[in-house]
């Protein structure tokens, strides 16, 4: 559960910089307080630091200033919060230990597939140091720690709460029937494309040309020229055969695992479908479905706790945010600020 917890927190929070480590006394003057958290303090370089490499993403992309100070703010909430959990874990001795790093580390390798050394080269190319990553590990560990002890007590889930996500989820689920698991390539016309059926058509042939002779797999091909979340590499999961649109469908019903369809022209542009495996299709019973469903209700609650924990620790703890990120939050809470 530990592991989950971090790995959860991982995702969330490694897409941003490690904040930077307070110095001494004359630099934090000469750096300038972003707030007063307690005793502690967080420091602007912090909150640049770490909303920097976001801000650049949003600048890059077009976001008006607005946006991008409005990060800033959130930025700046986050290392409030960080401040927060620290008073924490010191007042109740929650600090994690360099074993539990360790063992966090190897755990994360054995997720993902990797040896201890190819994890930290792959810390390393994401622009974090080894000491910088271990570091953000022990904050993770930490607060996992925090919610244990402050949070984890007050969820229960009980089991009506269990089986009616059940039938919310898989209450309509047929009793039987055929699934297939499809990848797909769309070269739009439509929308935003101003391409013409014919050039649309020549990218999908060109495509399925080197994906059927062996240059190019399908999810690298359909990363490239897709115009339908390539992020995603063509990929459409499993579906009910009897759900598909009738211009799959035929195509299809003719295929066998691992095929690729000729290209099919439609109004919308010309595709290419991919059948990776075919199953038949066995309802999912409560029994097979409790668990997951009872570990996805307890972390929705403990989510909702953990905020509610946290505001009101927020309100036992002197808090006073300055400066140029105070005045973002101030116009995110007038309503001044927000998605453009």
């Amino acid at each position: 559960m530990l592991r989950l917890v971090i790995l959860s927190f991982l995702s969330h929070s490694l897409v941003v910089a490690v904040a930077a480590t307070p110095g001494r006394a004359d630099e934090q003057l000469l750096d300038g307080i972003a707030a007063q958290v307690g005793a502690e303090i967080v420091l602007i370089s912090e909150v640049q630091e770490l909303a920097r490499p976001v801000a650049e993403r949003m600048r890059a992309g077009g976001a008006p200033d607005a946006q991008v100070q409005n990060m800033y703010a959130e930025a700046l909430e986050r290392l409030i919060e960080s401040r927060l959990i620290e008073g924490v874990v010191v007042r109740f001795e929650l600090q994690a230990t360099e074993g539990e790093v360790d063992a966090a580390i190897m755990g994360i390798a054995q997720d993902t597939g990797l040896t201890i050394e190819q994890l930290e080269r792959s810390v390393e190319s994401h622009g974090l140091s080894i000491e910088e990553y271990r570091a953000k590990l022990k904050g993770e560990i930490e607060r996992s720690k925090v919610l244990n002890a402050m949070v984890r007590s007050r969820v229960r889930v009980d089991i009506e709460e269990v089986r009616r996500a059940y039938a919310e989820r898989f209450g309509d689920q047929p009793e039987g029937g055929e699934e297939v698991h499809l990848r797909h390539i769309l070269v739009a016309t439509s929308g935003e494309s101003l391409r013409t059926s014919a050039s649309a058509c020549s990218i999908a042939r060109d495509a399925e040309r080197k994906i059927k002779g062996g240059e190019i797999a399908f999810p690298d091909m359909a990363r490239r020229v897709t115009d339908m979340n390539p992020q995603a590499e063509g990929e459409l999961g499993w579906l009910f055969v009897t759900d598909l649109a009738p211009w799959m469908a035929d195509p299809v019903a003719r295929m066998q695992p691992g095929q690729v369809s000729d290209v099919i022209e439609t109004s919308f542009g010309c595709n290419l479908l991919q059948l990776v495996e075919r199953r038949a299709f066995r309802p999912v019973t409560f029994e097979e479905a409790e668990e997951a469903l009872t570990a996805e209700l307890s972390r929705q609650k403990m989510d909702k706790e953990y905020l509610d924990w946290l505001e009101t620790l927020r309100q036992q703890t002197f808090v006073s945010r300055k400066g140029l990120y105070a005045e973002g939050r101030r116009r995110v809470e007038d309503g001044a600020v927000g998605p453009q």
